[in-house]
């Protein structure tokens, strides 16, 4: 989708850009969403497994660098699109978020966390979008 938008010079505006808190937590940490956000659990845990490696580079290459998981993700997505939507309910939030501008990556860090994706289906609204035939989603 990304390379078709960047073509036709069509803008991306992505939400939930920190996969609902889960590109934020190392391994094992969690959190009051992580555990209750049951839309994000529909959305994620089917991919749990192949997103638990990349979640892992996340974390072994913010170590590396010595700054947040929050400004590695976003870091890499500003590689992508210019204006993602992020979420804050607090200060450090924020403050993750700004700093991640400032931080560029690799090609070779930017490959190594792209190597293990696995697309995710379309779940909810999302995933009603369809053909129309007649007025109605088939």
């Amino acid at each position: 989708m990304i390379p078709f938008c960047k073509d036709q010079n069509i803008a991306l505006t992505p939400y939930s850009a920190l996969a609902g808190g889960r590109l934020s937590k190392r391994p094992g940490e969690t959190s009051k969403r992580l555990e209750q956000d049951a839309y994000a659990k529909c959305k994620y845990d089917a991919t749990a497994e192949a997103d638990g490696r990349i979640i892992a580079r996340v974390a072994e290459l913010a170590a590396w660098r010595g700054v947040s998981m929050t400004e590695i993700s976003l870091a890499w997505l500003l590689t992508k699109v210019t204006a993602p939507v992020v979420g804050a309910t607090k200060f450090s939030h924020v403050e993750g978020a700004a700093k991640a501008v400032d931080l560029e990556l690799t090609q070779d860090e930017i490959d190594y966390l792209e190597e293990l994706y696995v697309p995710h289906t379309l779940v909810g609204v999302m995933a009603q979008n369809g053909k129309q035939k007649a007025g109605n989603v088939v």
